[in-house]
């Protein structure tokens, strides 16, 4: 029977695993798509990141772990490969889509294309954002099970284990572990989200940067 502490170190390397590559996804889409978005160039870019969202996640992993070798390596690129679509698609038209008349005013103040993009159009965008966040990071927990596949942790474990000695209790087990984690991030983003959304934002302070 799986005791807790299994379960809770399960827990950790899966959300490690997933973190890992959500956060090297942002580092790369979160810029690219504010440039994008800005100035209305590369947009092709987009088209070419969710083009990958085709490659099967686990034949990348298993090629990349013959390419590369085994470790926490492989699996991480993969995974940032599927997060990087939803982060940078929902970036760039959030801010590609920010109020016209909000931009138009904000540069007729005397604004600099930087002080618009960080300003104004980021705040309106981050709703989006958040929302290509929440999108990615539901992927990447979700395929990061597979992780168990190349022999690394994370709540697979129990899937992978499972499996090869019959045993579907602790199959479901696993299943569940994933499901929940994802549920309980799904909610924790909706809660962002919903927090970030225009209306809910303090006007005085929206006022404040305006003046700045």
């Amino acid at each position: 029977m799986t005791d807790i502490g299994t379960v809770a170190l399960r827990t950790v390397e899966h959300l490690g695993y997933s973190g890992l590559a959500v956060g090297v996804a942002a580092l790369i889409a979160v810029p690219l798509g504010l440039v994008i978005g800005h100035t209305g160039r590369g947009t092709w870019t987009v088209g070419v990141a969710n083009a990958l969202r085709a490659l099967p996640s686990l034949g990348l992993m298993t090629l990349l772990v013959l390419l590369i070798g085994a470790g926490v390596v492989p699996p991480t690129i993969a995974l940032v490969v599927l997060a990087i679509p939803p982060i940078l698609a929902n970036t760039s038209a959030g801010i590609a889509h920010a109020d016209p008349a909000a931009v138009d005013a904000a540069r007729a103040m005397g604004m600099t294309e930087r002080q618009v993009l960080v300003q104004v159009e980021l705040p309106i965008a981050l709703p989006l954002v958040v929302g290509g966040f929440r999108a990615a990071t539901l992927q990447v927990v979700a395929t990061a099970t597979i992780a168990a596949f190349v022999n690394l942790g994370g709540l697979g474990r129990f899937i992978f284990d499972g499996l090869a000695v019959y045993d579907y209790g602790t199959v479901v087990l696993g299943a569940v572990l994933v499901a929940a984690v994802a549920l309980a991030l799904d909610g924790a983003f909706a809660l962002v989200s919903r927090a970030a959304a225009p209306g809910r934002r303090p006007r005085r302070r929206a006022t404040a940067r305006f003046g700045e």
